[in-house]
């Protein structure tokens, strides 16, 4: 695991994400509105994969919302719950279902502290923005996976939080709203890793809000503040913050409230079997929402 120093402008810096992670565990679940919706998504696609694991592993657990439905739905599978903040990974072993245990695991997603092909299934619900160099952590997904066992993630797009992107960028030329990967450069990723036949779609989300304050307070509260390596020097200024309000207001909707687009990226692969253990020059499928939702979602 490394710290991540200063880098790529959208690099985070590891060490300020896992302390803005662990100051947001007790508040986590009052803005974690987004996780809890795109994670039940989540969970609905499951149906469609017919599983049946015996371990799992929920990369990004944070608080334990989606990973205590994922105990319920899988009740005789070992379920491990990774997450940087050890505060969010103890919340969720408290939130474990009545005579079940979460197996708790503080660790970042490049180096998974399991052994080789030792999962069934590994979900992971809106982790992955955190990682905008997949490579070593779908390298490392692939690692722990057991041939023919099953990956289904959900990430962000770059459509993300655009409004808010474009108003900072009004107001200076620093970065405050992390970067997304597009769907299309995570499918190729997927192919890197060799994992096998990657299924990819998306869909746009949005959220509203009164003021750009209650968007920016939640962030906080869901440690999804900017720890960019390109943020700026010191505290913002009260000249910038009331630029990139006023950049904002032309964004707002007749019905008087601000949107925030969320752009969500839903992909799944296979651990490969030694048949499939080889180079992969197609591309990943990618279905669109209405396709998917046709057969059973």
């Amino acid at each position: 695991m490394h710290d991540g120093g200063e880098g790529q402008p959208f690099e985070p810096n590891r060490a300020l994400l896992r302390r803005a992670l662990e100051r947001a565990a007790p508040h986590y679940d009052e803005a974690a509105f987004l996780q809890r919706e795109v994670g039940g998504r989540l969970l609905e696609r499951l149906d469609l994969l017919k599983l049946q694991p015996e371990t799992i592993l929920d990369v990004g657990c944070g608080s334990g919302l989606i990973t205590t439905a994922l105990m319920k739905k899988y009740r005789k599978a070992k379920v491990i719950g990774l997450d940087l903040a050890s505060a969010l990974v103890a919340r969720a072993r408290r939130r474990a279902p009545w005579l079940r245990v979460l197996h708790g695991a503080v660790s970042d997603a490049t180096a998974l502290p399991l052994a080789d092909a030792c999962c069934d299934l590994i979900f992971s619900n809106l982790a992955l923005p955190w990682y905008p160099d997949l490579d070593q952590v779908l390298a490392e997904f692939r690692r722990v996976l057991k041939p023919g066992g099953a990956l289904l993630f959900s990430t962000l797009g770059p459509d993300t939080l655009i409004e808010l992107r474009r108003s900072w960028a009004a107001a200076d030329g620093y970065n405050h709203v992390n970067g997304f990967l597009d769907m299309h450069d995570i499918g190729d990723a997927l192919l890197r890793a060799r994992l096998a036949e990657p299924v990819m779609d998306v869909e746009r989300l949005t959220l509203t809000y009164a003021d750009v304050d209650g968007l920016m307070g939640d962030l906080g509260k869901a440690g999804a503040g900017n720890v960019t390596a390109g943020r700026a020097p010191g505290l913002t200024g009260k000249g910038r913050l009331q630029a990139m309000r006023a950049a904002y207001e032309r964004f707002r909707r007749p019905d008087g409230l601000l949107p925030v687009s969320c752009e969500v990226v839903y992909g799944h692969a296979w651990g490969p079997v030694p048949q499939q253990d080889r180079p992969r020059t197609a591309g990943p499928a990618v279905f669109p929402l209405s396709q998917l939702r046709r057969r059973g979602l």
